[in-house]
């Protein structure tokens, strides 16, 4: 398997051998050695899949508790996933990476803790399969604006923009200036100005 790093540490890009004859194709879709030598020390807890059409547009999501990593992929179909980074404290914050995943490609996106994650549909229908390392918790869900122009994302959607389809509570998610610290996640030993001075 091969890994690509991306411009966010923490978040890779995996590309699996595929073995393909006349009968169809295999591939491994998870390998724990390959993921701890990757830099993926995770333990999977729950499976997901969905399945979308042309598009629409998931994100930007996150948790506060029960922080989940993910590691998704596209089984039919193809979208454009995306990473953020809204870790306070991170040098890498409101920074973003972006690929497409797609049935041909097989490639599959680690989005560790703490990044908020999101993905729009190219295809006709998508089936998007993610492995999480905690379990959902709708409480403390946050979600940032999928077009926040400080982070400008290039969704590369141009010819479908009149048409993204968002939910009613993406549709009201904030920027990411906007979200109050104590509904950001914190970068490591990172603490607010309001946590120093309740410790005084």
């Amino acid at each position: 398997m091969k890994v690509i790093e991306t411009n966010l540490p923490g978040v890779v890009v995996l590309e699996p051998k595929l073995f393909r004859d006349k009968r169809g194709f295999f591939l491994e879709t998870y390998r724990e050695d390959i993921m701890q030598k990757s830099g993926i020390d995770a333990k999977f807890v729950q499976d997901n899949h969905s399945r979308s059409s042309i598009g629409v547009l998931r994100a930007l999501h996150y948790q506060l508790k029960q922080t989940q990593g993910k590691l998704v992929r596209v089984v039919t179909g193809s979208i454009f996933d995306v990473a953020v980074d809204v870790r306070l404290g991170s040098p890498s914050f409101g920074q973003w990476y972006g690929t497409e995943l797609n049935e041909e490609n097989m490639r599959m996106m680690y989005v560790p803790p703490g990044f908020a994650h999101g993905f729009v549909v190219l295809s006709e229908t998508a089936d998007f399969i993610y492995k999480c390392t905690d379990y959902y918790h709708p409480e403390s869900e946050q979600g940032i604006a999928w077009n926040d122009p400080n982070i400008g994302i290039d969704w590369g959607i141009s010819s479908i923009d009149s048409d993204i389809v968002l939910s009613e509570k993406d549709v009201n998610n904030v920027l990411l200036k906007d979200q109050p610290t104590e509904k950001l996640p914190a970068y490591e030993n990172f603490t607010t100005d309001n946590e120093k001075k309740a410790a005084k």
